[in-house]
């Protein structure tokens, strides 16, 4: 896997983007790590931020749900896909 960085820098209700793996990850509850691609659906922008429990993309506005990447706001029409994570000694991993 890929090591994405401190599982501290994804806030607890939030997520952080890491634009360099393609990697959205969240943090719907305490302890509960989500990851997906922060590839937008939609026109292939990478989402830039995670706020309000929504993963939002600059380009078109598409919003998608914090906790199962679900399209919350089209345009987008297509789910950002899951990507499998770890968090093992307080750093987030891909695989």
């Amino acid at each position: 896997g890929t090591a994405l960085g401190p599982a501290s820098d994804v806030p607890v209700g939030g997520g952080k983007v890491f634009a360099s793996a393609q990697v959205v990850v969240t943090q719907p509850s305490a302890g509960e790590y989500k990851a997906f691609s922060a590839v937008c659906t939609h026109g292939q922008c990478i989402v830039d931020q995670v706020a309000d429990g929504t993963i939002d993309c600059p380009c078109h506005g598409s919003k998608f749900s914090a906790k199962d990447g679900s399209v919350v706001i089209g345009p987008a029409a297509s789910p950002l896909p899951g990507i499998r994570i770890s968090v093992s000694s307080g750093q987030i991993s891909t695989g």
